[in-house]
């Protein structure tokens, strides 16, 4: 076993689980460490570690899925438009934009910009609305914030749940209606890069055993950052993630300026 790249590994697996949930953007801090690290097929390593931060929604949201067949399936119709733009936006982004997305100095400035919707929605009234309660118009809303959150340092957590709350969502019915929008783009999105590294010639650089560690690892750390999550949301303590955002931003985006001077 490659002692170093198991090393990567988990240190990727750890970050993918803090930041998937916490409001920081996971694609922005992947992008970065990945980068930083000279992790090679680091699109691969991705697929592995958003599969392990799916099942940490699964388990903590089962109950609440398990309604969308039941009580409340009224809801399914919102949650299709809601991923309509994801679709929508994604895959074009996905296909043809691999240098955009891979991108650390792009993640830079996202970075910033999530800070800002951070502080900016801290500052909004909190609303009463229940998830059941969205508007059609209001479901395509949240979801082109989901669509901008295909860009790296964009994070989609904090981008759906804020907009969940710009349309009077309560943070609760904010967090939950966010979550359960990620599930059929994660899974989509995972099954289509699998897939495509299917049906490759190559063979994956990264053996099966390490993957198999990012992917418990990330749902583990997964499991706990989504916990933390819906208690700071619920005292109203989401615009503290900023204050990580606004400097790393400030920080990658000097990284890179340097380094293409080099």
């Amino acid at each position: 076993m490659d002692w170093n790249q198991l090393g990567d590994m988990i240190l990727l697996a750890i970050v993918q689980g803090i930041a998937e949930f916490l409001p920081i953007s996971s694609s922005g801090h992947i992008v970065v460490l990945g980068t930083w690290l000279g992790v090679k097929e680091l699109d691969d390593v991705n697929v592995i570690l958003h599969m392990g931060t799916l099942g940490a929604i699964l388990v903590i949201y089962w109950t609440k899925l398990w309604q969308l067949i039941g009580e409340d399936r009224e809801t399914i119709p919102r949650l299709i438009v809601a991923t309509i733009p994801a679709v929508a936006i994604g895959l074009p982004l996905e296909k043809f934009g691999d240098e955009i997305l891979a991108s650390p100095l792009l993640a830079g400035f996202m970075f910033i910009i999530t800070g800002a919707i951070l502080i900016y929605i801290s500052r909004r009234p909190v609303g009463k609305l229940e998830y059941q309660q969205l508007s059609y118009r209001h479901s395509l809303l949240i979801g082109f914030s989901q669509a901008f959150a295909v860009l790296p340092g964009i994070s989609r957590s904090g981008t759906t749940i804020s907009a969940g709350l710009q349309v009077g969502l309560s943070r609760e019915s904010a967090a939950t209606f966010s979550f359960l929008m990620a599930v059929p783009v994660i899974a989509g999105a995972g099954l289509l890069k699998a897939i495509k590294l299917i049906g490759r010639e190559q063979a994956i650089a990264t053996p099966m055993p390490i993957l198999g560690i990012g992917l418990v690892i990330s749902f583990l750390v997964g499991l706990g950052s989504l916990l933390v999550l819906l208690r700071l949301l619920q005292r109203g303590r989401i615009a503290l993630f900023a204050y990580w955002c606004i400097p790393l931003g400030i920080l990658v985006i000097t990284w890179r300026t340097y380094a293409s001077y080099q």
